[in-house]
């Protein structure tokens, strides 16, 4: 049976959740503050965690850290911060998908369902080769210039995604429905973020004067450009610029 962590510090809200997904068929862990949300994702290592970001003895945004440090599980932040600056404070940082409360059961459900499906073993086979570049499913890893890179599920999609198409745009919109599973193309920044976060990976591997074989395409989407046919960018092309996504 698939495990769950929830970590909010409402005892009444996470009963309620505890008693939905559990219906749902899913085995359910409940933590009430961060420092055990941490307990437990050690002691149990769930296949998703559903995060609150204000929590007792140790923040949600910490929590969110230190589970990046360590694990590449999905994790689904359910939190009464919405502001814009909040959602894309945790998905920058790690978040793979932001629900703010008071949050519709069904759509809650249905996010739950796309994180696991996405993060199963069938979406790690069949590794992509590039001149610079080998993806290692059974590692969820890369291979960038000779050094081992660790990816989230996210990343790692991204990536394969990204690869496949080497050459070619790939639109946001087809970004978020074959990485997100999101054909509705909600959510446009998680590409954005997520590319960026890819990026950075790359330029911490390969070093200061390693290639970059991301690029935005403004108002498009992004490209992988391979070793021997180098991407002509302009500064508004930058990954992450205010056009791309």
């Amino acid at each position: 049976m698939t495990r769950l962590l929830i970590v909010e510090d409402d005892p009444d809200l996470a009963l309620a959740l505890r008693v939905l997904l559990t219906r749902r068929g899913y085995e359910v862990s409940v933590a009430g503050d961060g420092r055990e949300g941490l307990r437990l994702l050690f002691a149990e290592r769930p296949s998703l965690m559903v995060l609150d970001l204000v929590l007792p003895e140790l923040d949600g945004w910490e929590v969110l850290d230190r589970t990046r440090d360590m694990s590449d599980l999905p994790v689904l932040v359910l939190s009464g911060l919405g502001d814009v600056d909040d959602r894309v404070r945790g998905l920058r940082s790690g978040a793979d998908d932001y629900l703010v409360k008071p949050f519709d059961r069904t759509e809650l459900l249905a996010r739950v369902e796309a994180l696991l499906r996405r993060s199963g073993p069938q979406h790690w086979a069949g590794a992509h080769v590039e001149e610079d570049l080998r993806l290692v499913p059974e590692r969820r890893a890369a291979l960038w210039q000779g050094s081992e890179i660790r990816l989230s599920d996210i990343e790692y999609r991204l990536l394969q995604v990204l690869v496949r198409n080497r050459g070619r745009v790939v639109t946001t919109e087809q970004l978020l429905d074959q990485v997100w599973d999101d054909a509705l193309a909600i959510g446009r920044d998680r590409v954005k973020f997520a590319v960026l976060r890819l990026r950075r990976k790359l330029r911490t591997a390969g070093g200061p004067h390693s290639r970059d074989p991301l690029e935005a395409v403004r108002g498009l989407g992004y490209r992988y450009e391979s070793a021997d046919r180098p991407a002509v960018r302009s500064r508004s092309s930058a990954a992450g610029g205010p056009g791309a996504g």
